[in-house]
This record gives C-alpha cells, sequence and structure tokens, in this order.
C-alpha cells in the first residue's frame, strides 16, 4: 500500500486573513490532495508578509514532517505578491519543469497566466509548490502537478521502492514520452 505523504496548505491573503474575503482556494486544493491521497495535516491563512509565509514554510519543512506544502495566492505583479520571493529564502533548490507545466497548461485558457511568479522548490524533504490565489487557477495548476506529487514526494523522502513503483506506473501511462 503506497505510503500517505503528509500535506500541508497555506492560503495567502491580506483580505482572507482580516475577514474580508472568504478563503476558497485553499479548501479546494485540501480536497484535491484528499482525493489524491494525501494527508492534509496542517492548514493556514497569512496575509501578503514574506517573513510570516517564510517562517511557516520553514517550520513545516523543519519541525511537522511535511512532504508536500502548497500554498494559494500572492504570485501575481501587485506589490503585495511576495509568496515567490518567501519561497525563494526558504528553498535549497528549485524544480522548474513543474513551474513551466502549470504556465504553459493553463495560459492556454488564461493568457494572463504567463504573468504567474508561482515557484516550486525543495527545502530539505519538502516539495513546495506556489500555486495562485484564484480557486479556479489553483485547481487548475494543482491538476497538472498531481499525476507526479506522490512520485515526487516519495524520491524526497528516500521511499525508494514506492518512487519506483510510481515512476514505472508513469511510464506505462506516457509510454516512452520522456523521462521522469
Amino acid at each position: 500500500m503506497p505510503h500517505r505523504h503528509r500535506a500541508a496548505v497555506l492560503t495567502v491573503s491580506d483580505l482572507g486573513s482580516r475577514g474580508q474575503r472568504i478563503d476558497t482556494a485553499g479548501p479546494a486544493v485540501e480536497a484535491l490532495l484528499g482525493e489524491a491521497g494525501f494527508e492534509v495535516a496542517e492548514r493556514a491563512l497569512l496575509p501578503d508578509e514574506p517573513d510570516q509565509i517564510a517562517t511557516l514554510l520553514r517550520k513545516w519543512a523543519d519541525e511537522a514532517d511535511i512532504a508536500l506544502a502548497v500554498t494559494a495566492g500572492g504570485t501575481g505583479l501587485s506589490p503585495r505578491d511576495r509568496t515567490p520571493e518567501a519561497t525563494l529564502a526558504v528553498i535549497d533548490y528549485r524544480v522548474p519543469g513543474m513551474e513551466e507545466a502549470m504556465r504553459a497548461a493553463s495560459v492556454v485558457s488564461v493568457p494572463t497566466a504567463m504573468l504567474s511568479r508561482a515557484v516550486c522548490g525543495v527545502r530539505g524533504r519538502t516539495l513546495i509548490v506556489n500555486l495562485p490565489g484564484s480557486e479556479r487557477g489553483a485547481r487548475e495548476n494543482l491538476s497538472v502537478l498531481l499525476p507526479v506529487l506522490g512520485h515526487a514526494c516519495s524520491s524526497l523522502r528516500g521511499d525508494a521502492e514506492e518512487s519506483a513503483d510510481t515512476h514505472a506506473r508513469l511510464q506505462g501511462s506516457q509510454g516512452s514520452q520522456g523521462a521522469l
């Protein structure tokens, strides 16, 4: 039976953190992750404050044994959108293919998706993924990544047998269209 990876979801929204907007992106992300077999163990809502975002991402990665930390919001061009900078401050390295895949899939239906500055990267054994703050954008972008998230987390966690099984299954479903 595959390992059920622990996930955390952070919504980044000034209005949401003040109770002036209902967060629909975070619950949508949580539901999609649950359906994909992740255990959503942590959930938070913070304002667009890079220091607070970075502190929480560090805590989840370093202390809470989170395999996947997903943020929703703060990835656009607004002066307050600083989730990518907070993420870059805490990750060890980026996973640019995930970033590229999200933008490439989204720009087909939403041209402004090319303005997304979302970052995907790794801190220790935790994968951190930035998603847009709109429910639709968060769902669409996460859906692009869902087929590989379990494999990515298993690889980071050293679950060699599960990672190999997932890799073989993905290769089988994709044919020989590229290595993972």
